[in-house]
């Protein structure tokens, strides 16, 4: 059976629809030993799915560093706490390496706040804003792409939390890694139609809604 994907999703049957949460092992890095422990093993991976956390700012002219950098396979998620660890050069490795494709979402803006914190050249980062066009999709947040994808809602509850912490709560542990690990399902299963044009794509009128 073909599946149907839509150029556009609705927000609004979002809400209806049953929640995905990662279920693989989420790890904390908290110091630069871990942080190298952890690059190697992501070195010896085929594919990773990145994003990045900020504590929000609720005054005007306050900004903060990129707290949290989310690095994911399809069972195991690292968290590395930037604002504690800083860049370090096993991330940068990490962040360089030109073989193994790492998966995001509006990577641009994630890639300038990493680098207000270290210099270094991006490898093979692929941007999935990118990629769904040319299935005609015209969605670009997450939430909306999986939903149109799978018909699965990732929460954006703690999207707005404090990512600096002492202790990062279970459920922005779950937040973070479910990010990450969703831009690995979304870009392999857009692989697989493009591959076997296995779908059908219907358009939806025009609408005043807005991505959030």
């Amino acid at each position: 059976m073909r599946k149907i994907i839509y150029n556009k999703f609705d927000k609004h049957d979002i809400t209806a629809l049953p929640k995905v949460l990662f279920s693989g092992r989420i790890i904390v890095i908290n110091t630069a030993a871990e942080a190298e422990k952890a690059v190697d093993y992501l070195m010896s991976q085929k594919i990773l799915g990145i994003d990045t956390e900020t504590r929000p700012s609720f005054k005007k002219g306050q900004t903060h560093n990129v707290a949290l950098l989310q690095v994911s396979t399809h069972d195991t998620c690292f968290l590395f706490r930037l604002n504690l660890t800083g860049i370090t050069p096993a991330i940068i490795r990490l962040l360089e390496d030109p073989s193994i494709p790492k998966i995001g979402l509006s990577l641009r803006d994630d890639i300038n706040s990493l680098h207000k914190r270290a210099d270094f050249h991006p490898g093979n980062f692929i941007d999935l804003q990118k990629h769904v066009c040319e299935l005609g999709v015209e969605d670009l947040s997450l939430q909306k792409l999986y939903a149109n994808f799978f018909h699965q809602k990732i929460s954006k509850s703690v999207r707005l939390s404090n990512w600096e912490s002492d202790v990062l709560s279970d459920r922005q542990k779950l937040y973070a890694a479910t990010d990450a690990w969703a831009c690995i399902n979304i870009y392999e299963e857009l692989c697989r139609l493009e591959k076997t044009g296995d779908y059908e794509l219907v358009k939806i009128e025009e609408n005043k809604e807005t991505d959030v």
